[in-house]
């Protein structure tokens, strides 16, 4: 299972970044847990500087951006490739 967090305040565009997330995930139909992080010390020890930002398996995929959904979902085809 993928586990992917978003960070962010709670911002418009954090807000519109968990839902290309989450659309992402429920279309390509694979078991992910999805995460909202919006506590600062929480983004801090994630190194997350630039918000929204998203995380697969602990790494930064993107930071200080909304991410396209086809982005989303190449970091999701290679991840899950790598998680089995």
């Amino acid at each position: 299972m993928l586990n992917i967090i978003v960070y962010g305040p709670g911002c418009s565009r954090c807000i519109e970044t968990e839902e290309v997330v989450r659309h992402a995930v429920e279309q390509m139909g694979i078991p992910a847990e999805v995460e909202k992080v919006n506590d600062p010390i929480g983004m801090a020890k994630a190194g997350v500087l630039l918000t929204p930002a998203v995380t697969v398996n602990g790494l930064v995929r993107v930071s200080g951006r909304i991410p396209k959904e086809d982005e989303v979902r190449g970091w999701l085809t290679v991840a899950g490739a790598a998680d089995r």
